[in-house]
């Protein structure tokens, strides 16, 4: 009986998921189209418009997990947030489910979160054109291998990464990153040789060109670390009720000038920054062992 119960609150609840994304999504992507217009208080007042739909979304989101699928979301270190602030949000990064977590947990606290994304996935059906709409930056990373067969490509990335952080320096924005660059896996883990237990190694390049592109106007540097004490979930535990705690902890920092600077170019800053990284990483370890700890507790 429970299963059967399990599979109908699963299939409710991605209906809802999916009737409340449509719903938003299409008048979003009408915000898009209607930002061509190049007049440019136009197009601030439209991607207001488009940045408080999608604030909507992300309740009725909220709205769905507490009749559908509630939880008990566990939060130590929220403090200090402004809504009209600029912040760079980095995470852990283990499930899609931990995107839903984070607009649930920071949501009107700071502004929208914007994330950085494959600029493949501008293709998604309906979705890609709501990112775009939505300023969500498309990047495509230049790969060692190309840089050693075309050195001219060198700076190219912090270049794309300044275009696309243009447009956030007028209005107040929270960039998001997932520093080890994708999900926690058993498998990327040992393939990696990590030298952390519950994380993946963190991925220097895209958040020191976010800070050298940006980092005299972002205010702080919102630190995640997400736990879930039952296990990893993916999309359809989360939405069959199967998550019943998660726990988070919020490390709010200021932006030093020790992580700022030309990461392309100055090696001695290239290696300074990922050591900062590499020590933040070893605080979210221990994080994550707290967390774990209180699991028993």
């Amino acid at each position: 009986m429970g299963s059967v119960l399990s599979k109908v609150r699963q299939f409710v609840s991605i209906g809802f998921y999916a009737i409340n994304t449509f719903f938003w999504v299409l008048p979003i992507i009408i915000c898009g189209f209607l930002k061509l217009i190049p007049i440019k208080p136009w197009q601030q007042f439209i991607s207001w418009i488009a940045k408080f739909l999608a604030s909507r979304w992300v309740a009725c989101n909220s709205l769905i997990q507490n009749i559908m699928t509630p939880f008990k979301l566990e939060v130590t270190g929220l403090d200090d947030l402004q809504p009209k602030d600029w912040y760079l949000v980095i995470a852990n990064h283990q499930s899609w489910v931990d995107i839903l977590v984070m607009q649930r947990l920071l949501h009107n606290r700071i502004p929208f979160l914007n994330f950085f994304l494959k600029k493949e996935l501008i293709y998604v059906p309906f979705l890609g054109l709501a990112w775009w709409a939505l300023d969500f930056p498309f990047m495509s990373r230049t790969s060692k291998a190309q840089l050693k067969k075309n050195p001219s490509l060198r700076g190219k990335d912090i270049e794309t990464t300044r275009k696309a952080c243009e447009k956030f320096k007028e209005v107040p924005v929270s960039i998001v990153n997932f520093v080890e660059g994708t999900r926690f896996t058993e498998n990327k883990h040992k393939r990696q040789k990590s030298p952390f237990q519950q994380l993946l190694k963190p991925k220097a390049g895209g958040i020191a060109f976010v800070l050298q592109a940006m980092g005299d106007q972002l205010s702080k540097i919102v630190n995640i670390t997400i736990h879930y004490p039952d296990g990893i979930p993916n999309f359809v535990d989360f939405a069959s009720g199967k998550v019943k705690r998660i726990q988070v902890h919020v490390e709010v920092m200021p932006i030093s000038d020790a992580l700022i600077g030309d990461y392309s170019n100055d090696t001695d800053f290239r290696v300074q920054f990922q050591s900062e990284l590499n020590k933040m990483w070893q605080d979210k370890e221990q994080n994550m062992k707290k967390l774990s700890e209180n699991e028993v507790a």
